[in-house]
């Protein structure tokens, strides 16, 4: 297997954090500027202790605020992010992260080095320019 498929090389850097006491307007607001369709959610930004974080999604918020008719401006991130959150690895292949999505049914993972620091995030979209750009060859 190549550098060129592993999570390192196609991960976006920095990651787009928020605050879970934030608002939902404000996180879609992010979204749509940035053109991303997730934020990670960092829960112990003011803590001693290990990192953990959160995601929202696009998904989350078609189905828990525009579905919900709940209003973004009143409804803070915590409310309906998801936490924990599954992380990948710098040094997955592809395949590995692919896998990873499919089995839980996500399209994005953020990514972490050995002691839980964020380093990036990962997409299923980042996965299909991966395989436009490079093509795809079998493990060897």
């Amino acid at each position: 297997m190549t550098h060129t498929h592993t999570v390192r090389s196609w991960m976006k850097s920095p990651v787009v954090a928020v605050d879970p006491d934030s608002s939902v307007a404000y996180a879609l607001t992010l979204m749509r500027r940035r053109q991303i369709h997730s934020l990670v959610v960092d829960l112990d930004a003011r803590s001693e202790r290990k990192p953990s974080y959160g995601i929202i999604t696009s998904t989350d918020i078609r189905d828990k605020i525009i579905a919900a008719d709940r209003n973004p401006s009143n409804t803070k991130v915590s409310e309906i992010m998801t936490a924990p959150v599954i992380t990948a690895r710098v040094d997955w292949s592809l395949k590995e992260c692919s896998l990873k999505m499919q089995q839980l049914n996500i399209h994005h993972l953020p990514v972490v080095d050995d002691d839980e620091n964020l380093l990036g995030m990962i997409s299923a979209t980042d996965i299909f320019v991966a395989a436009e750009e490079v093509g795809w060859e079998r493990d060897r």
